[in-house]
C-alpha cells in the first residue's frame, strides 16, 4: 500500500470574517492559545504522514512561509543569549518535512486554489487541510485519527475519502451536506455518534441546503483526500457560483467515475475564521496549554 505523503493547504483568502484582525495579519496567523492557527494544522497534518506541504497563497501572505521558515537572525541571537530550548521550539520541523508555497494568481475559489497546487503535486495522490477548521490537538491521536484515519482507508480500497460531521438543524445551512446512499442513509446518518472514524459511501453534497432540503445531517469539515484525478476534472470546472470554480463540482464529477467516500470525524473541530467561533476555540486552547503549564 503507498500511503499520501503531500497535502495542500490553501492560505489565499483574506478573512473578511475575521477584519479588523485580518487587515495586516493573515488570518492564519491568528493565535489559538500560544501559536497560530496554521500550525496546529501543519502538525496535524505531519502526524498523518505528510512529508511535503504546499501552501497556496498570494503575495501579501509571504508572513505565513516565513512562519515556518528558519529566522537565522533570531536563532542566532537566542544562542548567544544562551536560550537553545527557545531556539529549538521555533524550528520545530522535522528534517523530512518540507514547506512549499505557491501563488494562487487569481481569486477564483477554492477549488482553484487546489488546481495551483498541480504544478508541485503532480501525479502524486493528496490531502487537503482548510486552514479555518482545526480539530482539537489535546484529546485523541492525530497518528491514528481523522486526517491519518483517511489516509489509510485511501490506501486500502482507493476512494477518495471527505471528512464530515453532525451539526445542529440551526448551522446546516452553513456548510455542504453530505447525501448518502439510501441503503446506508439509516445505518450511517448517525455514524458519528459513538465517537469514531467511519468510512462508507456517498452519493454527493449539497452546498449550503435549507434545513427542509437537507439530505442528511452531515457536514464537510474540511479534511480531504484526494486522487490526483481530482487534478484533471478541476482543470475542466467551469467557473460557476460567485464566480469561482468550485471544488463541489469537481468532487460530483469523481463521484460519478470513481465513487468516493465520507469518514465520520473523531473529536471535535473549531472555525479559525468565524469571530465568535475563533474567540472561543482561543479561550478553549489557552485554558489547555494553562493547565499544562501548570501540571493541571
Amino acid at each position: 500500500m503507498k500511503k499520501i505523503t503531500h497535502a495542500v493547504i490553501p492560505v489565499a483568502g483574506f478573512g473578511t470574517r475575521m477584519l479588523p484582525l485580518s487587515k495586516s495579519v493573515p488570518k492564519e496567523l491568528l493565535p489559538l492559545g500560544n501559536r497560530p492557527a496554521i500550525h496546529y494544522v501543519v502538525e496535524e497534518a505531519i502526524a498523518a504522514g505528510i512529508k511535503h506541504i504546499v501552501l497556496v497563497g498570494h503575495a501579501q501572505k509571504s508572513a505565513i512561509e516565513n512562519y515556518f521558515d528558519i529566522n537565522a537572525e533570531l536563532d542566532n541571537q537566542l544562542r548567544v543569549k544562551g536560550k537553545d530550548e527557545l531556539a529549538d521550539s521555533l524550528n520545530w520541523l522535522p528534517d523530512d518535512v518540507t514547506i512549499s508555497m505557491i501563488r494562487q494568481g487569481k481569486p477564483l475559489g477554492l477549488g482553484h486554489a487546489v488546481l495551483a497546487a498541480r504544478p508541485i503535486i503532480g501525479e502524486h495522490d493528496f490531502a487537503v487541510l482548510l486552514p479555518d477548521v482545526v480539530l482539537d490537538p489535546f484529546n485523541g491521536d492525530m497518528s491514528a485519527d481523522n486526517l491519518a484515519f483517511m489516509i489509510d482507508a485511501f490506501a486500502n480500497d482507493n476512494h477518495s475519502q471527505i471528512l464530515v460531521d453532525k451539526v445542529a438543524d440551526k448551522d446546516v445551512h452553513k456548510y455542504g451536506i453530505a447525501q448518502l446512499h439510501e441503503a446506508l442513509s439509516d445505518e450511517n446518518s448517525s455514524a458519528n455518534e459513538a465517537d469514531k472514524n467511519i468510512s462508507f459511501k456517498v452519493a454527493g453534497f449539497v452546498e449550503k441546503p435549507s434545513l427542509a432540503d437537507a439530505p442528511s445531517r452531515l457536514a464537510v469539515v474540511g479534511r480531504y483526500v484526494f486522487s490526483h484525478y481530482i487534478f484533471d476534472y478541476l482543470a475542466k470546472t467551469k467557473v460557476s457560483v460567485g464566480g469561482e470554480i468550485q471544488l463541489t463540482d469537481a468532487i460530483d464529477a469523481l463521484i460519478s467515475e470513481y465513487g468516493v467516500h465520507v469518514t465520520t470525524m473523531r473529536g471535535n473541530s473549531y472555525d479559525a475564521g468565524d469571530m465568535n467561533s475563533y474567540m472561543q476555540a482561543f479561550i478553549y486552547f489557552a485554558q489547555q496549554q494553562l493547565a499544562d503549564e501548570n501540571g493541571g
